[in-house]
């Protein structure tokens, strides 16, 4: 937790092959309906718009060129689309998905049943028939969580579901204390794999995502996403940088907003409400400044490239290496949260993390720092919009929520704003339609234009 404390003023060919087939092959199926065949996941996800600042952060941190880059995020967008379906399909025996290789070119689905193997190759990805499924791996996690207050300290300051290594990992300084903790939450050893570990994650203390702003003149932390809330223009950010009705000043030190709801520990969501002197915008401040878009809030898969923005170190990127990740603060625990590679510093918190052009979430914790590298974790943004109703402001969104954009909806009871996880159902102009992968509905973003997104049933 590294919010920042105010004192005085100072304060190779083979790959290449594979992702070209990726691309080719993972765009959408016959049963998605007629746009699939013309709409493929990165078009939905406009990966072909990433801003020039995004792809040399990922060409620095990820050590990639500028077409590897732009490669890169088309995969991912194609591979999250391509787990969804094949996630729909396997259902009971869908153990997850993750993406590998400098490209992101190969997509691994696992599952618990070998006969699903010609189901998962036939869509182009890998398969991996593993011993459990990831509603056993999440159920197990659950326990876990429950057990936290009372038998995870300081010890055992991390747990999350691996889908890679198809097991919950408990990271520890002291081996003993998982192993404890374990058997106090009624977790199978069969299930699980400790690791040991020194870092000790802290919440990373110190109206564009990654700006500076103030919170009663004491602290500092970075906004993660202009959001509105009817009329009401505002940002998300992390729960532990303020609490319900703390005043924020904004990076010039003009006075900004006020704090309406705020959630820490248990998770580290909160929103800010802005004045009338303050207009969201949707962008994330990059490097040297310039304008990252926002287009949507797409969940991207483990594997995939992230990058932060944050107030102290400004552009960083790394890749996603666990959702559904536990750790343990002084303050308590969070669940929830995304674990990555990507470093920060105090003052970082509650910035943002973006895919492409996807919102991720809010700098949350982690340990290390952006000289020698580290760990962090961010508070989805998903969970966070539809927890207090807010809407993400996206460049494919209304100008202004006084004049919000009508799609034109033939009926049915999908709708833009509303915050959709994998599995959800909805009619729309007449039919059926499952989600694929979570996200914020948008204006463009209904089910016949997006099969990166639904699959009609």
């Amino acid at each position: 937790m590294l919010r920042r404390h105010i004192r005085a003023r100072a304060a190779g060919a083979a790959v290449v092959a594979t992702a070209a087939l990726l691309v080719a092959g993972l765009s959408g199926s016959a049963s998605a309906g007629p746009a699939a065949a013309t709409t493929s996941a990165a078009q939905t996800l406009r990966t072909d718009a990433a801003p020039s600042a995004l792809l040399r952060a990922m060409e620095r941190d990820l050590g990639l060129d500028r077409r590897q880059a732009e490669r890169r995020l088309a995969n991912e967008a194609e591979a999250g689309a391509t787990a969804g379906r094949l996630g729909a399909a396997l259902g009971g025996d869908f153990a997850g998905a993750w993406v590998r290789g400098a490209e992101s070119g190969t997509l691994t689905v696992a599952t618990t049943d070998a006969g699903d193997v010609p189901l998962i190759e036939a869509r182009g990805a890998r398969a991996a028939v593993v011993r459990h499924s990831l509603a056993e791996l999440d159920a197990a996690k659950a326990r876990l969580d429950r057990a936290a207050g009372r038998h995870a300290g300081a010890d055992v300051p991390v747990w999350y579901v691996d889908v890679p290594s198809n097991s919950v990992v408990v990271r520890a300084v002291r081996p003993a204390a998982a192993r404890a903790f374990l058997a106090a939450a009624g977790v199978e050893r069969a299930l699980a794999r400790v690791e040991r570990t020194a870092e000790r994650p802290r919440p990373l203390y110190d109206l564009r995502g990654g700006e500076a702003y103030y919170i009663n003149n004491s602290g500092r932390c970075s906004i993660g996403f202009p959001v509105t809330k009817g009329t009401q223009h505002g940002y998300a950010t992390a729960g532990h940088c303020g609490r319900a009705g703390a005043s924020t000043t904004g990076h010039n030190r003009v006075a900004q907003g006020t704090f309406q709801g705020s959630v820490f520990p248990g998770r580290d969501m909160a929103w800010v409400a802005a004045n009338s002197q303050w207009t969201t915008t949707p962008y994330v401040k990059g490097a040297g400044g310039q304008n990252v878009q926002v287009t949507g809030s797409t969940q991207a898969p483990v594997g995939a490239s992230v990058c932060r923005s944050g107030s102290t170190t400004g552009w960083h990127c790394g890749t996603v290496q666990q959702h559904n990740t536990s750790v343990t603060y002084p303050e308590g625990t969070i669940t929830g949260v995304t674990r990555t590679s990507v470093c920060a510093e105090p003052g970082d918190s509650g910035g943002s993390y973006i895919s492409g052009s996807q919102a991720q979430g809010v700098t949350s914790g982690g340990s290390g720092n952006c000289s020698s590298g580290g760990t962090t974790y961010f508070q989805p943004i998903n969970p966070l919009l539809q927890n207090y109703g807010l809407t993400l402001r996206t460049t494919t969104g209304p100008e202004n929520p006084e004049d919000p954009e009508d799609p034109g909806e033939p009926g049915g009871t999908w709708a833009a704003g509303t915050v959709y996880q994998p599995g959800d159902t909805v009619t729309y102009g007449g039919a059926g339609y499952r989600c694929l992968q979570g996200h914020q509905a948008q204006p463009g973003w209904e089910p016949p234009n997006a099969p990166a997104l639904w699959q009609r049933v």
